[in-house]
């Protein structure tokens, strides 16, 4: 592995993912801002290029004058129906009735259009079919979208519009909406998986509260109550004159609150030191609002389950400010790949390696901010060592962080001092 040390992406520029953010919106959930809202419509209407066929229909001359009217009329009623929709579909608090009625007017607008000027209005059956499928329970998707099709199948024949033309837009009708339905249900399933990933961080989180919970009740518990004794203990002894014993008994409570302390002091740190499935559960979820897709293999959670408690702390710490970096910073990052792997370094030792990187701009020319620094320390103290820089062929980011492969240590039967006091 190289020995360069490089660190870049600095801390700074907040600004940055808000700004960011502000323009982003995750598929299938409700826009949060006025911006968002602007740029859902925006991408939505690049749809509407289709509606160039019977634009062109109305600008070649072959209607009156009242008929390029009623024609440019419908397309703009039909267009605004559909913004419309995605304004309505947009919101958090989705309305149903609203949403059925403007798919009905788009139906409406479709038969009249292609009754008054002919087959190329046909086109509009296959956005009317489409939005139908959005609005449409899965339960009855297919019998909507049959449905749509005979309608344009029907209106074709009542317009004459000619076999070749009929079977083509009653099938694009029913397959546009049959694939709008598939991509309806693959958003939802992709709104269960992040619902699912914040349950599982929120699960992880709460677990850990539960440990320090135990682990204090455990401690304070028993070493409160043997406070309590031997404070009583050394009150009989003074009443009773017997100094010294009297003093024997302070000295073990003076030994027991400070065992208590040091017991508290490693909970508290067990409980402040993050741990690699936590960090990888909560890089899910931080990954997704921002857009970007996590891979990481399953087994990663268990990478090294016998690794020391500090150097595991380390790597778990590497992910997290790699992930917060490429959130905040990686501006049209994509992909976040985390790999874990083992080497065998210059001094003899065998090390574990977490590996994160981004598909994003790269480091460019930007200085360590605190966040890595502080992840060089992190790693300093258990002796191992961050290396940074430009992913392969200089695209990306790449973080790598190596701690020595030093196994936990077994715990002594004896360890705990104030058990003699029993």
């Amino acid at each position: 592995m190289s020995d360069t040390r490089r660190t870049d992406l600095p801390d700074e520029r907040p600004e940055a993912g808000a700004a960011r953010a502000s323009f982003m919106n995750v598929p299938g959930g409700p826009t949060e801002t006025r911006r968002q809202l602007l740029v859902k419509i925006a991408w939505m209407l690049l749809w509407m290029l289709y509606l160039a066929y019977p634009a062109s229909d109305l600008m070649n001359g072959r209607h009156s004058q009242v008929g390029r009217v009623l024609g440019w009329c419908c397309l703009a009623g039909f267009v605004a129906a559909y913004i419309l929709l995605v304004i309505f579909r947009s919101q958090a608090g989705m309305r149903p009735r609203a949403c059925r009625v403007v798919v009905a007017t788009m139906i409406a607008l479709a038969v009249i259009a292609s009754f008054a000027l002919g087959g190329a209005f046909l086109t509009l059956f296959i956005y009317a079919s489409v939005c139908a499928a959005i609005i449409t329970p899965t339960r009855y998707t297919v019998r909507a979208l049959g449905a749509m099709a005979a309608l344009t199948a029907a209106t074709g024949l009542a317009i004459h519009a000619g076999p070749d033309n009929i079977a083509t837009f009653a099938l694009s009708a029913f397959l546009s909406g049959i694939a709008m339905a598939g991509l309806q249900r693959l958003v939802s399933t992709m709104k269960e998986l992040r619902e699912a990933r914040a349950a599982v961080a929120h699960l992880a989180a709460s677990e850990e509260r539960l440990r320090l919970a135990r682990d204090l009740h455990d401690l304070l518990g028993h070493s409160l109550s043997l406070i309590t004794l031997k404070s009583e203990l050394a009150g009989r002894f003074m009443d009773a004159g017997k100094d010294e014993a009297a003093r024997a008994q302070v000295a073990d409570i003076e030994q027991v609150a400070r065992q208590s302390l040091i017991d508290v002091r490693e909970a508290v740190t067990g409980f402040r030191r993050p741990t690699l499935p936590v960090e990888l559960a909560a890089a899910r979820t931080a990954l997704a609002a921002a857009q970007i897709r996590l891979d990481a293999a399953p087994e990663l959670v268990d990478a090294w389950p016998t690794l020391a408690t500090e150097e595991a702390g380390a790597l778990a710490w590497a992910l997290r400010e790699s992930v917060t970096n490429i959130v905040r910073h990686g501006e049209g990052a994509t992909v976040c790949t985390v790999r874990a792997d083992e080497t065998w370094e210059a001094d003899g030792r065998r090390y574990a390696v977490l590996e994160i990187t981004d598909n994003g701009p790269g480091p460019g020319k930007s200085h360590p901010g605190n966040g890595l620094s502080g992840l060089q320390e992190r790693l300093t103290l258990v002796n191992g060592h961050l290396t940074t820089g430009p992913g392969d062929q200089g695209r990306g980011f790449r973080l790598r962080a190596a701690v020595p492969l030093r196994p936990s240590a077994t715990p002594a039967s004896d360890a705990r001092q104030g058990d003699s006091f029993g």
